[in-house]
Order: C-alpha cells, then sequence, then structure tokens
C-alpha cells in the first residue's frame, strides 16, 4: 500500500490546479485583474488611497461607489435571469424611483427632515413593489413572454418619470439623502457598504435556505419543478418584485449622489450594462444556476471599464464602440468552445512523444 506522504506533491497539486481552472469565476477575476493593471500602466497613482476629511478617496473607491448601483439592478437581473427570463424595465425603475423621492423631498416643508426622507425612500420602494408586481403578473400568470412584459414598462415607465419630473431636473438639497449615494459612514462610502449588505443578504437567503435550489429548478427544469411540486408562479413574480426593488435602490443611490433627479437620462441603458455584467459572471441566459459572486464581477469589470475609457481619453463618441470590443473579448475568453479552438502547443509528455522516442532507442540498441 502506498502511504500519502510518499506520493509527489505535483500529484495532489494536479487536482487542484485543474479545479482552480475551471472555476467560473477564474476568468472574470484576471479579466478584472488586468483592467486594473492596464490603469496602473497609464496612471501611476490608481492604486493610492488616501484618507481625507476622514473618508476614503482613490480610484479603487470610485470604482466601488459608482459601480454600487450597477451591481444593485445585475444582483436583481441574476435571479430573474437565474429563472429563464429577462428584465429590460430596470432601467425605467431607477428613473421613476429616483424622480418619485426628489419630487417629495423638493416639495416639502422640511427637506432635511428624517420622516421627510424616509417617507421618499419608503413611496419610492413601495412604487418599485407594485412595478414589480405587473411585470411577474404578466409573466407568471398571464404567460407574457419576459421580454415583452418588461418592454411595456421600459417604454412606458420613462414616460412616466418624466411626466413626475414635468420634464424637467428636479435638484434637492438634503443632506440626509444625500447620504444614500453620495456619504460616507465608517470612513466607506454609504453606498458601497449599503450594496454589499445587500449583496451578503441575497446570498444568505438563497444559499442557505431552499430558495436558491428552487428558483434555479424553475429556470433549470420548469417540468422536474412542477412535477416535484414547486410553485413557479409565486416564484415567478418573487423574483421580479425583487429586480424592481433593487432597481429602486439603485435609483436613490443615483438621484442622492448628484442631488437631482432626470427622468430622461437616469439608469439610462443600465438594463443592458447589468445584462452583460451578469453573463461576464457567468450566469447563463438559458437560466438554471447563478452565480452572486461571478455578477459581482462582472458588475466591477463594467465599471472599471468605464473609468478606463475615461482615463484613456477615448473620445466619447467611441466610447459604446470601445466597451463593445472589449465585452465580446471577454465573453470569447470565458467561452469552453472558443479556449478549445485555440492552438496549443504539444506537451512534452504526451503519449505519442514518449512512444516515438522509446521506438527510437530501441532502433539504435538493435544497431548497436
Amino acid at each position: 500500500m502506498t502511504n500519502r506522504l510518499d506520493r509527489p506533491a505535483g500529484t495532489a497539486r494536479g487536482p487542484m490546479l485543474k479545479r482552480l481552472a475551471g472555476h467560473r469565476l477564474l476568468w472574470p477575476s484576471l479579466v478584472l485583474i488586468a483592467l486594473l493593471l492596464g490603469n496602473l500602466a497609464f496612471t501611476h497613482d490608481f492604486f493610492a488611497i488616501r484618507v481625507r476629511d476622514g473618508h476614503l478617496y482613490g480610484s479603487l473607491i470610485d470604482i466601488l461607489q459608482y459601480g454600487a448601483p450597477l451591481t444593485l439592478v445585475a444582483l436583481g437581473m441574476t435571479m430573474v435571469i437565474a429563472t429563464r427570463g429577462i428584465d429590460l424595465s430596470v432601467g425605467s425603475t431607477v428613473a421613476i424611483a429616483g424622480a418619485l423621492a426628489c419630487e417629495h423631498i423638493a416639495t416639502s416643508s422640511d427637506p432635511d427632515g428624517a420622516g421627510t426622507v424616509l417617507t421618499a425612500v419608503a413611496v419610492a420602494l413601495g412604487v418599485a413593489v407594485v412595478l414589480g408586481l405587473c411585470n411577474g403578473l404578466l409573466v407568471a400568470r398571464l404567460g407574457v413572454q419576459p421580454i415583452v412584459a418588461t418592454l411595456i414598462l421600459m417604454v412606458a415607465g420613462r414616460g412616466v418619470a418624466q411626466l413626475i419630473t414635468d420634464g424637467q431636473i428636479i435638484t434637492v438639497t438634503s443632506d440626509k439623502y444625500h447620504m444614500i449615494g453620495g456619504g460616507h459612514w465608517l470612513t466607506f462610502p454609504f453606498a458601497v457598504l449599503l450594496a454589499a449588505a445587500l449583496v451578503a443578504l441575497t446570498a444568505l437567503v438563497t444559499r442557505r435556505s431552499a430558495l436558491g435550489l428552487l428558483i434555479e429548478s424553475v429556470g433549470g427544469n420548469p417540468a422536474a419543478g412542477r412535477l416535484a411540486g414547486i410553485r413557479a408562479a409565486g416564484l415567478l413574480t418573487l423574483v421580479y418584485v425583487f429586480s424592481a426593488l433593487c432597481a429602486a435602490v439603485a435609483g436613490l443611490m443615483i438621484s442622492s449622489n448628484v442631488n437631482a433627479a432626470d427622468g430622461n437620462n437616469a439608469g439610462l441603458w443600465i438594463e443592458l450594462d447589468a445584462i452583460l455584467a451578469v453573463v461576464i459572471g457567468g450566469t447563463a441566459l438559458t437560466g438554471g444556476r447563478f452565480s452572486l459572486g461571478g455578477t459581482v464581477l462582472g458588475a466591477m469589470i463594467i465599471q472599471t471599464l468605464s473609468t478606463t475609457v475615461y482615463t484613456l481619453g477615448v473620445p466619447p463618441e467611441t466610447t459604446l464602440v470601445f466597451k463593445a470590443f472589449v465585452v465580446i473579448a471577454v465573453c470569447l475568453v470565458q467561452s469552453p468552445a472558443f479556449r478549445a479552438r485555440m492552438p496549443r502547443r504539444r506537451k512534452a509528455g504526451h503519449p505519442r512523444s514518449d512512444t516515438t522516442a522509446g521506438a527510437a532507442g530501441r532502433q539504435q540498441e538493435a544497431r548497436a
């Protein structure tokens, strides 16, 4: 019998490296590291983090802070995509939530009052629940295709946001409301802490209970889930409500950070960035298994890419084209089929090479 201690070190290390190479978070992590190092090449103090007035500042802190709304929108989108759906209305929900909150604060007699801000947040979140219920009922109860059901709110919701703001940009002056997206707590940006708390809570609920498995079963194999007694309609409605809530919180972050609500441009095309973040993170659009960690990495990649564009001085008219090329490259690197077609050098220890070398050695011995 061979003792475990007598085995070569490489035999135990091989399977570990193979598992690491096949991990779904490997390629998103490498892409994010490559983008960060690329920024370091053009900006030498890119990794520098400074403390000013008791708050943390720096390029990395900015990426985390400005990427928090996208992270939340992508978090809700992950749950929807896991059920084999899609939510195109999150951008409109972002605009509606910010418009409602700022409109309430601007028309209040005490804009900086705690009651005013809490009421504004409650109104925005309450309306988001109603919007999510509408999407969920259309998909789960009436059988409307998710892309069509959410496209309705995507178009109509942007108009509703402009009706709330009367086509104008509503500005507010409230330090307590500014705290949501632009404030700091314990030296960290409050938006980053809030996004991290919601991601951790979602991971706890979906991975430490049966909810995550039920959501994956609805998206992966609906027929088997139906035979197992899973109520798919309730789960579908739940994920669309959750997606709308995440988008509403992101809308509060965006509007509070700039102390204004823009019904036309707030959250514009953020749904596409969220879908890209989910796909880059390794969650398939066909539903089934999802990765919250991959979604967070995907959101950070998108935000880092935006920062890279501004750092390199890419002209605004070519920004989207630049981002598209990078996203295509990231998706190709992640694709197993693409990597399988890449030319590889034959390893030195290949069985065919060993056989050829052995035959040549035998021929030399015979000649001797």
